[in-house]
């Protein structure tokens, strides 16, 4: 599950527990939940940082739950139920009204890299664990979000290659040189540190949260259109 805390102007939502984070449809519905939350209580001046507890930021869908639902198909049926309920999740943090930082303090795989992805910025640590799309490796093909997110958020053709063509492990350092994290840290704790000071500044900033939110929007058509996202025209002062 997790946990939605307010600090001053921050928002720090955290997955927790010290397993794997699976995205299954609990674990989404309770994050959609938090964003809500967080959503309604914004100010001019939020900003929501995303951690998680133990070894894995998120290893993506929760495989074991649609397995246990027993035939191939029905185990099919739940994978593509989840792929279903993970899209509004992430178009509520593309239309969230407030910057957004993922503290990516461990593993993030498949669907976990693209929860990452969808915030605006990108910290991770250094000294443990990946990013990986692993839907190469194990036979899947991308939901036609999650190629948008790949195409708006890394925005080199040839790191967008190894990302999914490669379903390379990217380590903290070799993600930033290829754009796709903003900055590395030498443990979780700092990785934290990092996000929690960035939200501080960016909430510091006391920008309207949704001209803000149109803006994000601005910059990613594409994926807006697979999301069903429309832009909308804000005026906050003239």
């Amino acid at each position: 599950m997790c946990s939605l805390e307010r600090r001053g102007n921050l928002f720090i939502l955290t997955l927790t527990g010290d397993d794997e984070h699976r995205l299954n449809p609990a674990l989404i519905d309770s994050i959609r939940s938090a964003l809500s939350q967080a959503k309604s209580q914004a100010t001019r001046a939020s900003a929501l940082v995303t951690v998680a507890h133990g070894k894995f930021f998120s290893n993506g869908f929760d495989i074991a739950w649609a397995q246990a639902a027993g035939s191939p198909s029905a185990a099919r049926d739940r994978l593509f139920h989840m792929i279903h309920l993970f899209k509004p999740l992430v178009a509520d943090l593309l239309s969230l009204p407030m910057p957004t930082i993922a503290a990516v303090s461990g593993h993030a795989s498949a669907a976990g890299f693209v929860l990452a992805l969808s915030h605006d910025y990108v910290l991770m640590r250094s000294d443990r664990g990946v990013l990986y799309m692993s839907e190469l490796d194990i036979g899947l093909t991308l939901p036609d979000y999650f190629t948008a997110v790949l195409r708006s958020k890394i925005g080199d053709p040839a790191a967008r290659r190894r990302v999914a063509l490669s379903a390379a492990k990217l380590k903290a350092e070799e993600a930033v040189k290829m754009g796709i994290v903003d900055s590395a840290h030498v443990s979780g704790e700092s990785t934290v540190e990092a996000a929690v000071r960035q939200g501080e500044q960016l909430a510091g900033r006391k920008w309207d949260g949704k001209v803000y939110a149109e803006m994000r929007k601005s910059l990613y058509p594409e994926l807006c259109v697979v999301l069903g996202l429309v832009d909308k025209a804000v005026v906050s002062r003239l």
